[in-house]
């Protein structure tokens, strides 16, 4: 029998000795639960993706130095660990297997993404053989991440005499991805026969959430082990005759559950990782901001937010109600500064410039700079990091303000469309043992910017389902308005979306990376020409 650890641990990018540090104390778990095996993540010495210190001669080098100390460290227990290898003035996505203190043989990565965030084909070569070691007794074939979601590599392994097929990756999440994983796999393992082993990277990214979910699937393609999404795991397969038994599987999760659970850790992650104090953000009354507080209060602690309400004279007392409630719930610090002194200031001094001219959005943006230069003032003063609150349907459209909402370092729900913003603050809403810690006022009025008296965002935009379905469609579908059309969407309101998507590249590129939860975002997956003449398909 050969027992097998599934090392799902949180990588740092560029932090080898904390990585190393990890792998040593999951080596140790593993052996002392009887493993013969400890299997790692794709990169895992390094953390994924590190882009482009993928170009740096001494990355390498130093990767080289991480490996090494590591394989003195460990004995009793082989491992097989996720690193970059330079190899004969070549660079190549590698899988060591450290055995006895010795690196005992090595894979490199066959297929290589180019497609969505991925880019490997910029910094990596592609291996070409496959890598079959015996361990205990059972010849164990190697593969990584992109290796499995085609035909060739795992079928080379089993063609080399393996019997079962240990997969290292780092597959960030999207919705309901894992299905798809479990899915490819089982595609490999019909094809082969082989019994197969799947783990997977956790943690944040920059953009990127890394959700686990690591899994076992026996010879007929049954998963017989799941660890937990969203979180660190050690698990443990048995395998003997072609069979896998494990004692570990959890449960999946809903929709809800995983997008919100991304959020928090992408979050934790990038603050976390990135040394920062804490979260400032600024509350508004609005179910984007208090779903974007909860979050925050969620992954960093109630002591690490700090949130600002800026009421003008066009916010409603509602606004103000409701954002107290939600802070006497969360317990986070708060404070309220009106910004009514300031937008007389700018009114006087523009005065002479505008006089004749009616008003118009250019106030409305005003409001929106003026509450932004006091957040950004309050993040220098506390080293806390902004956390900005547009969602994706409002990034799609322009339908924000630059060096106003757009201010900030990080924003979490880039990705999440309006539609989806609502089912999570009702998500959010059932973990409360309590009172709904979003008030139930948030929900369901009608969303506002309240930049102007009685304004709607539907005086702007259409309602938020058409919205989200035409955005979802062209851009994460690449349907042309022409097919979105003849799906049914209004003709009159895919036109003035297309056109709104189009124009606010510009807004985009200019607006804080944000956690991607979707098949594509608005980020490393989205790189559209700013000046762009292209007509679309009518």
């Amino acid at each position: 029998m050969l027992r097998i650890a599934v090392a799902q641990f949180n990588a740092t990018v560029g932090d080898l000795t904390g990585n190393v540090e990890r792998i040593v104390a999951c080596a140790a778990e593993a052996k002392a639960r009887g493993a013969q095996v400890l299997l790692t993540p794709e990169l895992a010495l390094c953390g994924y993706p590190p882009e482009d210190l993928l170009l740096r001669p001494d990355f390498y080098r130093a990767c080289s130095r991480a490996l090494a100390d590591l394989a003195t460290r460990v004995d009793g227990i082989s491992i097989v660990v996720g690193h970059p290898e330079e190899h004969e003035g070549r660079c190549y996505n590698a899988a060591t297997v450290i055995e006895n203190g010795q690196q005992k043989a090595v894979y490199r990565k066959i297929r290589l993404p180019n497609y969505e965030v991925f880019d490997e084909v910029r910094y990596f070569e592609s291996g070409s053989e496959p890598l079959v070691v015996d361990i205990a007794g059972v010849r164990c074939g190697i593969n990584i991440c992109a290796d499995i979601w085609e035909a060739g590599a795992a079928e080379l392994a089993h063609g080399a005499g393996a019997e079962l097929l240990l997969v290292l990756n780092a597959s960030p999440c999207h919705l309901e991805k894992h299905q798809t994983r479990v899915e490819v796999l089982g595609e490999r393992v019909a094809a082969t026969g082989m019994a197969a082993i799947y783990c997977n990277l956790v943690g944040g990214q920059d953009e990127l959430v890394f959700d686990g979910a690591s899994f076992a699937l026996d010879a007929k393609g049954v998963c017989r082990m799941r660890l937990p999404a969203f979180e660190e795991a050690l698990g443990i397969v048995d395998y003997e005759h072609g069979q896998l038994q494990s004692a570990q599987m959890a449960e999946e999760l809903s929709l809800e559950a995983e997008a919100y659970k991304a959020l928090v850790l992408g979050v934790h992650d990038y603050i976390g990782k990135s040394g920062f104090k804490g979260a400032l953000i600024g509350l508004s009354g609005g179910i984007d901001s208090a779903l974007t507080l909860c979050v925050a209060v969620d992954a960093l602690g109630a002591d690490k937010v700090h949130a600002v309400m800026m009421p003008s004279p066009y916010t409603a007392q509602m606004s103000l109600d409701d954002s107290r409630e939600m802070i006497r719930q969360l317990g986070c610090s708060y404070d309220e500064i009106a910004i009514a002194p300031a937008m007389a200031t700018y009114e006087t001094m523009l005065a002479p410039l505008f006089a004749g001219l009616p008003a118009d959005t250019t106030e409305e943006n005003i409001q929106a700079r003026i509450r932004g230069n006091i957040l950004m003032a309050l993040s220098n003063k506390t080293g806390k990091l902004v956390l900005t609150t547009g969602n994706k349907s409002e990034m799609a459209v322009g339908y924000c303000t630059l060096y106003g909402d757009m201010a900030g370092g990080f924003a979490v729900i880039k990705d999440v469309y309006k539609t989806l913003v609502y089912r999570l603050s009702r998500y959010r809403n059932t973990l409360c043992s309590g009172a709904p810690v979003i008030p139930e006022n948030i929900i369901v009025r009608p969303p506002s910017a309240e930049l102007k008296p009685d304004q709607k965002d539907q005086d702007s935009l259409p309602e938020y389902e058409v919205l989200d379905a035409i955005v979802r469609a062209y851009m994460e579908e690449d349907r042309s308005p022409r097919e979105i059309i003849a799906a049914g969407l209004p003709e009159a309101d895919v036109r003035r979306v297309v056109r709104l998507l189009r124009i606010a590249e510009y807004k985009r590129r200019q607006s804080p990376v944000g956690i991607r939860i979707t098949p594509r975002g608005f980020g490393k997956d989205w790189r559209y020409p700013i000046t762009n003449r292209y007509q679309d398909e009518f």
